[in-house]
């Protein structure tokens, strides 16, 4: 399996979020060693009764639970968009090995925007990063959700 198959899964978890309403983000997790996928979410934090249901959130909570353990060590994760400060902080807590996002997000995202959380000298594990997989996919469902959203509340 290589990097694109996931983020084609993460891609599909972004498309379940935006049918439910929810910004389309979709994350994966996968034990790069057997290749096999550990956990996968969508977001849920307008839908999910709590506004830190992010995707990546979502699918290491799962991880962990479906692994019986408290960290992801040698876990990669696939992303649809560039996690934001709190989710950046749940990675490195988390000690995933490796992030793949899709898409870069110059408003929210915290890894190559913004705080650029894991250059900061309070994050204790970086994981090693790469980015761009399926990027026009990834970034068009999210043009579409909030195009839509601009056309439903106009003034």
């Amino acid at each position: 399996m290589d990097s694109e198959y996931y983020m084609q899964i993460a891609l599909k978890e972004s498309q379940k979020a935006f049918k439910n309403d929810e910004v389309p983000v979709g994350a994966v997790i996968v034990d790069p060693k057997s290749g096999k996928i550990i956990a996968k979410a969508g977001n849920k934090s307008e839908h999910g009764c709590c506004a830190t249901y992010h995707a990546e959130i979502l699918a290491m909570e799962k991880a962990c639970k479906k692994l019986k353990q408290n960290r992801l060590w040698d876990m990669e994760m696939y992303v649809t968009l560039e996690p934001c400060t709190m989710c950046a902080a749940a990675i490195s807590i988390m000690r995933i090995k490796k992030v793949y996002f899709a898409t870069p997000d110059s408003k929210g995202g915290a890894i190559i925007n913004g705080v650029k959380f894991f250059d900061s000298a309070t994050c204790h594990h970086r994981p090693k990063l790469e980015y761009g997989i399926l990027q026009t996919e990834c970034s068009d469902i999210l043009k579409k959700f909030f195009k839509n959203k601009r056309s439903v509340t106009k003034f």
